[in-house]
């Protein structure tokens, strides 16, 4: 099977948000045994699709099991004070101080492309919005996580069989990719759900996952939603051919160039 990678690979800090966010959990009580159970299973999605993974996802797992050991035993006391020592506590001065730089990070990235509007580089930009005075809608990039809770979501979706027939299917990347861009062409987007749709084999399903991640990856594809957790839109970015989708994969272009 043709191995993903992925330059764009969020780290064990950001699955562990996700989680965070998505169940609405109090980051400073977090349910290690529950984020322990969801976090093997991206970890178990990750590996089942062939995704490179990082050895940090490894050492938090590692993490997240001695965390719920030693909540199993009973709880040391501070020498300063006698309070009892959370195990958590470390996890989550991490977590928080990770989460402080990664907004930083994302505001300084919404300043620039509210620069970028406000002053363009081209005269057809300027003119285009001085004819547009409609404020676009304002989208925000999903995740890989996101995008695993969607694949995730349509498996489960998937019609459950009880009599199993034997058959091979034969189903390739390339066949998965030329099934992607059909769906895309001349579309502005393309809902993630909308183009599962047709699907009925798991293997397919999965195989035409792996194709959306490479078009990801390649950047002929941007996956955005409205709101967080929201529907995932799939944004057609450039030419939308499998000349350039072969072209590209040839030369491991960066994301985004």
């Amino acid at each position: 099977m043709y191995k993903i990678k992925l330059p764009i690979f969020e780290g064990p800090f950001d699955l562990l948000l996700f989680l965070i966010k998505k169940n609405e959990i109090d980051i400073y009580d977090i349910p290690i045994a529950e984020i322990t159970r969801q976090y093997l299973e991206y970890i178990e999605w990750m590996q089942m699709l062939d995704l490179e993974i990082a050895g940090e996802f490894i050492e938090m797992v590692a993490t997240l099991m001695l965390i719920k050991t030693r909540m199993l035993l009973p709880a040391p006391q501070s020498e300063e004070e006698g309070d009892l020592v959370d195990p958590r506590q470390a996890l989550v001065e991490q977590l928080l101080e990770y989460k402080r730089f990664k907004e930083a990070a994302d505001h300084l990235r919404v300043r620039r492309e509210h620069h970028a509007r406000e002053f363009p580089r081209h005269v057809k930009l300027l003119r285009r919005q001085f004819e547009s005075p409609a404020e676009p809608e304002r989208l925000i990039e999903a995740t890989l996580y996101d995008l695993l809770t969607a694949m995730k979501q349509a498996l489960d979706n998937m019609p459950k069989v009880t009599i199993h027939h034997v058959q091979t299917i034969k189903v390739t990347l390339e066949d998965q990719v030329v099934f992607i861009l059909e769906q895309l062409k001349q579309r502005e987007y393309l809902l993630f759900q909308e183009m599962i749709a047709p699907i009925r084999e798991k293997l397919r399903l999965i195989v035409t996952f792996m194709a959306l991640l490479d078009l990801i990856r390649l950047g002929m594809i941007q996956a955005q939603q409205s709101v967080m957790f929201g529907e995932i839109r799939l944004k057609p970015i450039g030419e939308i051919s499998m000349e350039r989708y072969l072209r590209l994969r040839d030369q491991e272009i960066p994301l985004g160039q």
